[in-house]
This record gives C-alpha cells, structure tokens and sequence, in this order.
C-alpha cells in the first residue's frame, strides 16, 4: 500500500491529505504554507473536491472511503463524531452517554483529540458542556470558525 500525500489551500490553512487505493487515512491543518498540489492521484480526487465544496458551502456531508489507524475505542468514538449533524455541536458528556459510558468523559476527549481525518471527521462539533470552545488540535480560532461556517449568524432585520 503507498500511500501519497497532497496539499490543498484552504481558509484556514494548508491541509495535508494523506491516503492510498485503501482509503483515507489522514487529513490535518498545517501551520506552516505548503503550495496546492497539481498531481493528484485519482484516490484522492473525491477527498480534494469534496474538501473544496465544504469551503465553497456547496457540501454538508462527505462519503469518502476513509481508512483512519487507531484503537477500536478511537474508532467508536470517530464513528460517532460522524453522526453529529452540520451545523449542529454537542459535548463530551454527551458523546460519551451516547457511547455508553458516561465516566469515558475523558477518554472520549482524548480519542477526540486524536481525530486523524480533519473536519471530515467532524472534531470540531464536540463543545464543552457548558456551551464554551474547548481544546482543538487545530486551534479555537479554526474550531470557531468551522462552526460559524457551518452555522452562520441570521441577519437581523433593519426594519
């Protein structure tokens, strides 16, 4: 399995996006600027556009074959990161009631940490339970703006 990576200018930074013929293994925010790449090979093309059509506001949902590595208790808790709507948070407690476990409040939080597939994996939805921007591996400034994006403020009338 080779697995290749590519790079994607994005509004928050450079996203380096890692995988092979097997899947999706990776996707993080780099601090540093790395140019887009132009040769791309065809098992990362749906995750470049649907990357893309995120920003653009044009996607709310991926289907992409992803192949993350991580313990099975990592899996379980990406898995059920996947089934936080957009535009939509909820908070450790509750994530991991809904894993079945709520003294797991702090693996959970680890296993969230170690969220290799950025925003695809949806991270970034997970809040603390008192509403307020807890730790990102990306940065609270990404994490406030992903959320923002994903759940813009309404315009309020004039009149």
């Amino acid at each position: 399995m080779t697995r290749k990576t590519v790079f994607l200018k994005t509004p928050l930074g450079t996203a380096a996006i890692t995988g092979s013929e097997e899947g999706l293994s990776e996707i993080k925010i780099l601090d540093a600027e790395e140019k887009t790449s132009e040769d791309i090979p065809a098992f990362l093309l749906p995750a470049i556009n649907q990357l893309k059509e995120y920003f653009s506001g044009e996607r709310k949902d991926f289907d992409l074959h992803t192949a993350p590595e991580g313990t099975e208790f990592q899996k379980r808790v990406w898995k059920a990161l996947m089934d936080i709507p957009y535009g939509t948070t909820t908070s450790y407690l509750e994530l991991s009631k809904k894993l079945g476990d709520i003294k797991a409040i702090r693996a959970v939080a680890a296993a969230n940490g170690k969220n290799p597939l950025w925003i695809v994996v949806p991270c970034h939805r997970v809040i603390g339970s008192d509403g307020s921007l807890t730790g990102y591996a990306g940065g609270l400034h990404r994490k406030k703006w992903l959320l923002e994006h994903e759940n813009p403020p309404s315009q309020q009338s004039l009149f």
